[in-house]
């Protein structure tokens, strides 16, 4: 690196330094009092914006600009302008006008929309989103912006997640107003979500269809070496990762990615990414780009990164973990409990609102990280099991006990806590270890969302969880702006709130068998599959949350839900299709081939001494012969039920199918494939094994 971190941080971002210097004062307020308030840009101010934005752009090379958004894809989209107009019949000056910045036009015709938009209806439009920063890469000013239809309908995930940052800072304000706050205008949800991912090798990568089609391997024996030993989780890099890491490091920095902690993870080849915290809305903006980073940086050095959540069978998934917390726009963080009785008490009731909110709507949570890959992950030894519930850790767990019961608390530190508010001690937030099989585990001053897949776009998760509790954060204000007397309803509410959601709390194992069996009892959701929990989204109670709070409509809503069931479906299809073709093209005709030089051996053998039994020999001809018979017969059911499925009209049906048929069919393929690889000879064996794979790198 030829500069300081300092010098190079951020220098590709149009931040808030550089507004201050190359903009006028007065557009400099009026533009930081948008962002701050989430209010619309002031169209007088838009011109000298995109004019200062355009400058600065293309002393860093740009040349282009683009609507960067996030349509229903799960990945990101641009279409690029260049900034030239033409002047007379062989000039052209650089222009970029206030209107092209605030608003641009996109072809909405071929992103998901889930009945929203025919096929004829293209018309779509990109919004500036002036609280995320613009940026240049590879010769283009992004712009960060939402997505609508036409006819004004929400056809990305940006424009519901700025709708859920409005609903929880407006009901929030509502509540911190009672507890004395007169100063606060807007709260904000932060977010910083680790990033695991892994690693291979780009001609390992080039050999394996499964891996190119679906970004998992579909067949691939254990190799004699896993994770067990424990030696790779925060094992020295190698030297190419920790090249690659350097360039990655470097590039995310240059775009203000604050991009603090890397190291390995616990399987082979598997590794992780951890940033900083930022802004919600920036902090989903910065996990796309660090996604593609990872793809990109990793193609320069030989390498390929795989996000899929199980990219091998039989070691750890990789999933995205969602630090969330909620502050004042004076950077006071609402989830750290304080100093003072009166800190402590506000503390207590955020805590209150996320506990009710996600007892509420783990329906909605499930949803938020459910896909065909993280099916694969989800309950395994890695990973949170899909149902959800919170750890707080022992004290939490002692001082919410002892509100219910209205008895006195005696904790770590000495001190007395009862039901009058104002003999509330202070505590503090680390008492405990934390629980790495828990969904939704509070950290200190913030809550870790385990559960979220590698590969997903984080804003669904936020989106439920700022929505969620902005509703209780209404429901709280509601009742105690009627108070007569605000310090016994504070108390009233706390008890009441801790006493009917207590179920949702655990701190045990939530790998066992057990917890699953109590969680059935305590009433909690287990959604096994996505297909299950897609089934949850137009639940009554959750159209009216989205709503109410304005940040979907019921349309919308409908729409999303038929496009996760069609892209569940899609997957599946995609991975049958894939199988199909390796084990006709490549495996059955390479174990063919081997039976074939099996037999001539034998054959040479018994033709030079005719009484030579040949035990070896024959016994792996017909065991592997009869495993290349099952694996021949599961192929064709799984032509003819995968042909059948496709054909499913209804979206809904056609995923429950996948799941149901389809998906048991590839799991028989893959035993009878996996046996015969570990019988084959390396030579003739058509792909590279999992050992090739996860540690050749």
């Amino acid at each position: 690196m030829d500069k300081r971190v300092p010098e190079i941080f951020g220098s590709m971002v149009f931040n808030d330094d550089v507004m201050r210097e190359r903009l006028p004062k007065e557009v400099y307020k009026s533009l930081t009092k948008t962002i701050a308030t989430g209010k619309t840009i002031d169209a007088s101010v838009a011109d000298v914006v995109a004019n200062a934005m355009k400058d600065w752009a293309i002393e860093k090379g740009a040349t282009h600009y683009t609507h960067w958004f996030q349509p229903l894809t799960g990945v990101t989209a641009e279409k690029h302008d260049s900034f030239i107009s033409p002047v007379g019949s062989c000039k052209v000056v650089m222009e970029f006008s206030g209107k092209e910045l605030i608003k641009g036009e996109s072809d909405a015709s071929s992103f998901p929309s889930g009945g929203l938009r025919a096929t004829f209806e293209a018309r779509g439009y990109t919004a500036w989103d002036p609280a995320s920063y613009a940026f240049v890469k590879d010769g283009s000013l992004y712009i960060p912006t939402a997505f609508c239809s036409y006819t004004g309908e929400a056809l990305d995930t940006k424009t519901p997640l700025l709708r859920s940052m409005d609903a929880i800072s407006a009901q929030g304000l509502r509540l911190l107003r009672l507890l004395g706050d007169t100063t606060s205008k807007r709260l904000t949800t932060t977010v910083g979500a680790e990033q695991e991912y892994f690693i291979v090798d780009k001609k390992m990568y080039d050999l394996r269809k499964d891996l190119q089609f679906t970004g998992r391997t579909l067949f691939g024996a254990p190799a004699p070496k896993g994770q067990e030993l424990e030696d790779h989780y925060f094992g020295p890099l190698k030297s190419r990762i920790s090249a690659f890491m350097a360039d990655l490091d470097e590039a995310l920095w240059t775009l203000g990615i604050n991009s603090k902690t890397k190291h390995n993870e616990a399987a082979p080849a598997q590794h992780e990414l951890a940033p900083i915290y930022a802004t919600t809305n920036m902090a989903v903006d910065q996990n796309l780009l660090i996604m593609e980073y990872m793809k990109k940086i990793a193609e320069k050095h030989g390498l390929v990164c795989l996000l899929h959540e199980k990219p091998y069978e039989g070691v750890n998934g990789s999933g995205k973990h969602n630090n969330w917390s909620i502050s004042t726009d004076g950077g006071k963080n609402l989830l750290d409990a304080g100093k003072t009785p009166r800190e402590n008490v506000k503390f207590l009731l955020m805590l209150a609102a996320i506990i009710k909110a996600v007892d509420d709507y783990q329906d909605l949570l499930r949803i938020s990280v459910a896909s065909a890959g993280n099916d694969h992950r989800l309950g395994a030894n890695e990973a949170p099991p899909a149902i959800v519930s919170i750890f707080l850790g022992e004290e939490l767990d002692q001082i919410i006990r002892s509100i219910i019961d209205g008895k006195t608390y005696e904790g770590v530190r000495a001190g007395i806590m009862d039901l009058g508010i104002p003999t509330i001690p202070t505590f503090r937030k680390d008492t405990t270890d934390r629980n790495r099989t828990s969904p939704f585990a509070f950290t200190g001053n913030k809550f870790e969302f385990r559960m979220l897949g590698s590969s997903q776009n984080i804003a669904m998760p936020n989106i439920v969880l700022n929505t969620a509790v902005a509703e209780s954060f209404r429901q709280f204000a509601d009742v105690l702006e009627k108070a007569e007397n605000l310090d016994a309803a504070v108390s009233r509410l706390l008890k009441e709130t801790f006493r009917d959601h207590q179920r949702i709390i655990f701190d045990g194992n939530g790998y066992s068998e057990e917890w699953e069996k109590e969680a059935e009892a305590r009433g909690l959701l287990n959604l096994r599959t996505s297909v299950d929990a897609y089934h949850c989204f137009h639940a009554p109670k959750n159209v009216k949350l989205f709503t109410e709070h304005g940040v979907m409509s019921e349309i919308e809503i409908h729409s999303r839900e038929e496009i996760l069931f069609e892209n569940y479906a899609k997957i599946v299809n995609i991975e049958a299709l894939t199988m199909i073709e390796m084990v006709s093209r490549d495996i059955i005709p390479a174990v063919n081939a081997y039976l074939g030089e099996v037999a001539n051996v034998a054959a040479a053998k018994q033709s030079v001494l005719p009484t030579l039994k040949c035990t070896v020999e024959r016994n792996l001809l017909e065991k592997l012969s009869e495993l290349n018979e099952i694996a021949y017969a599961e192929l064709e059911n799984l032509k003819r039920v995968e042909a059948k499925v496709s054909a499913i009209g209804d979206a809904v049906k056609r995923a429950e199918t996948y799941r149901d048929l389809v998906l048991p069919i590839m799991a028989g393929l893959r035993k009878a494939v996996d046996e015969m690889e570990t019988m084959m000879s390396s030579k003739y064996w058509p792909l590279p094994t999992y050992g090739d794979l996860m540690f050749k790198v």
